[in-house]
């Protein structure tokens, strides 16, 4: 097996304060070799998208041990994990987190820029020529679909060539013909870039593309699937799979 690129080990991460104080995620454990492509499904609440914002290090946990491309982050002051993160992590987001009053072209490589890449604006036209966007370079985000943003996004999350790519429920605001090319992109830049591909979905069918489908419920990991092992479902996989 491939050398982990993601450890997870007992990560506990309460969000709130007082009574509105919520347990998210409860001593999560999870080991993801590098290349692998992972689908995580859960219920709304269940903590699958608080743990890719504790991946990524958007999220801080309260204890436990998160290690990514071979750095632990929680000894990373903000700074300092800004730039590992700009350098190894790609993030995709369901409402896209476009600026709205950049140009497409501008989205992508403003953010290389300010990491320092001096190639950043021809680094950026390349990338969105890749998903198709080369005639869209000075349109704005409002000026364009949801799947054209999505797929300036993606090529904002591909430039800076991470490590990693993350995506929380890249489909969930586009229509199912506009999904479907997304996650073509998307598997596609994987497979050629050999990146590490971590998803949020709540489809079931789109998980099951995945190398390994690891099911969340109430922030506990309940189900940890690899699509050629095809094992029996655990009666939690069978509850969830009931909800949906």
């Amino acid at each position: 097996m491939a050398k982990p690129v993601i450890e997870l080990e007992k990560v506990d991460l309460s969000l709130g304060s007082g009574a509105a104080r919520v347990h998210i995620l409860k001593g999560v454990s999870l080991t993801v070799p590098a290349g692998e492509t992972v689908g995580i499904l859960g219920p709304s609440g269940s903590g699958k998208s608080t743990l890719l914002m504790v991946t990524a290090g958007l999220e801080r946990s309260d204890s436990g041990a998160v290690t990514v491309a071979g750095q632990r982050l929680d000894t990373l002051g903000e700074d300092d994990l800004a730039r590992f993160r700009g350098r190894n992590v790609g993030i995709i987001f369901q409402s896209f987190h476009l600026m709205p009053t950049m140009t497409a072209l501008e989205n992508v490589a403003v953010p290389l820029e300010l990491a320092g890449r001096r190639d950043a604006f021809d680094r950026a036209r390349a990338e969105l020529t890749a998903v198709g966007l080369g005639h869209r370079l000075d349109h704005y985000p409002a000026e364009m679909s949801g799947g054209e943003q999505q797929r300036v996004a993606i090529a904002r999350a591909l430039a800076p060539e991470p490590a990693i790519l993350i995506a929380d429920e890249p489909t969930g605001n586009l229509d199912f013909e506009t999904g479907n090319e997304i996650v073509r992109l998307m598997f596609e830049a994987r497979a050629k870039r050999g990146m590490t591909l971590v998803l949020v979905t709540h489809d079931r069918a789109l998980a099951a593309r995945c190398d390994r489908t690891v099911t969340m419920r109430s922030g506990e990991v309940v189900g940890d699937v690899r699509r050629e092992a095809d094992p029996v479902s655990t009666p939690a996989e069978t509850a969830l799979a009931a909800e949906h």
